[in-house]
């Protein structure tokens, strides 16, 4: 079989491990004949199973087909340290392939070249894409909260808004069942299975008893759930305590009976208070040291579904990257906007926004913006 872009292909492959990989980023392989026929394909496993490159390999050898003085195309630097698995880069050496192209270096400190360089110093050719070319891009961009974990050591945090074209996220009351189209709810589950964790505020675990468990779209796994409580007042029999999830609790009180009764119910209670400049405790949970620990904590894409106050202060304090809003056709009048914030002096204090996408999920508007210049690290 013979195709003409085998980077696309590799992208393809890639696609196919959205949901799966986490906290690993998501990698696709293709290996290509000295005829240019697809000898192997393949893309990365759950954490703690095999790479995408191995897959590839694995693939080639259930053809029937030697990948000897073979081309690898790989949408990431193949690995060079010991971790769940084994270094890729020396299991491509093995295998005796000529060359490896891929379209971008690893972000990782443990490999960040290492991989191309001891390909390279085993005879093995390497390219890497231009970190302007397209399909760099387009492979940075699916592991941008990989990519942001391992640079700003912080997840990428995408705040998911569901709001009337007025821009209201729930009537003064408080209800908000069913603004957006059944549509838009099933693509708001898909990037929830995306993520790594799915955060909110005690606000709305007190107000809606959110599940906030991916139910509308298939996935294999169920991604961490994250709560800002302040004066830690979860309740035991929240719908977030269900099988299998981690749950961890931010908070800025230290209680000890309602610690042990959270985590009696399945959850981690962190204590992560914040501070004003000259020491005094805000009553608060320092949303910025709490990034920080998830970051620790190997979560690369942090999916926000909160209310306007909390979507507020972490709007305040610099700490979104971009929005996920779903618009629908219909005007609320008063109502809970979408964040909480200021107020601003200047137009010129207005967070500047870019457009990344517009999108119609039926009869709603999806938009995806993102913060000017939070993508460059």
């Amino acid at each position: 079989m013979k195709f003409s872009h085998p980077i696309h292909k590799a992208l393809e492959q890639a696609l196919q491990s959205l949901t799966l990989t986490s906290p690993n980023p998501r990698v696709g392989c293709v290996i290509v004949g000295l005829d240019e026929t697809l000898l192997g394909q393949g893309h990365t496993q759950i954490a703690g199973g095999p790479h995408a490159e191995i897959m590839a390999l694995r693939n080639a050898n259930e053809r029937g087909h030697s990948v000897r003085g073979a081309t690898v195309y790989v949408t990431l630097e193949p690995c060079s340290h010991y971790g769940r698995t084994g270094p890729c880069c020396d299991t491509l050496i093995a295998a005796g392939v000529k060359k490896v192209v891929a379209t971008n270096a690893d972000p990782n400190p443990l490999v960040a070249g290492q991989g191309f360089s001891r390909l390279r110093a085993a005879g093995v050719e390497v390219e890497i894409l231009s970190t302007n070319d397209p399909l760099a891009i387009q492979s940075r961009e699916l592991n941008i909260g990989f990519f942001s974990r391992m640079i700003r050591k912080t997840p990428w945090v995408r705040g998911k808004v569901a709001a009337s074209l007025d821009g209201k996220t729930a009537l003064e009351n408080g209800s908000s069942q069913w603004i957006t189209s059944p549509a838009a709810r099933a693509d708001g589950h898909a990037w929830r299975a995306r993520s790594c964790a799915v955060l909110t505020g005690i606000g709305t675990v007190l107000q809606d008893n959110p599940r906030l468990d991916v139910r509308l779209v298939q996935t294999p796994r169920q991604p961490m759930i994250v709560i800002v409580d302040s004066g830690l007042n979860t309740p035991v029999n929240a719908a977030i305590f269900v099988p299998r999830r981690d749950v961890l609790i931010y908070t800025a009180t230290r209680s000890e009976t309602k610690r042990s009764a959270l985590e009696e119910s399945g959850a981690t209670v962190l204590f992560a208070p914040g501070t004003l400049a000259d020491g005094t405790p805000t009553g608060k949970v320092d949303l910025a040291a709490m990034l920080l620990d998830l970051g620790r904590r190997e979560i690369n894409e942090l999916h926000i579904e909160a209310g306007h106050r909390l979507n507020g202060s972490l709007i305040r304090e610099g700490l979104v990257d971009e929005l996920l809003i779903y618009l629908a056709p219909k005007l609320l009048g008063q109502g809970r906007d979408m964040a909480s914030w200021g107020p601003l002096s200047d137009l010129a204090q207005a967070l500047q926004l870019d457009f990344r996408s517009t999108t119609m999920v039926g009869p709603d508007l999806r938009l995806l913006a993102r913060v000017a210049g939070r993508d460059v690290f």
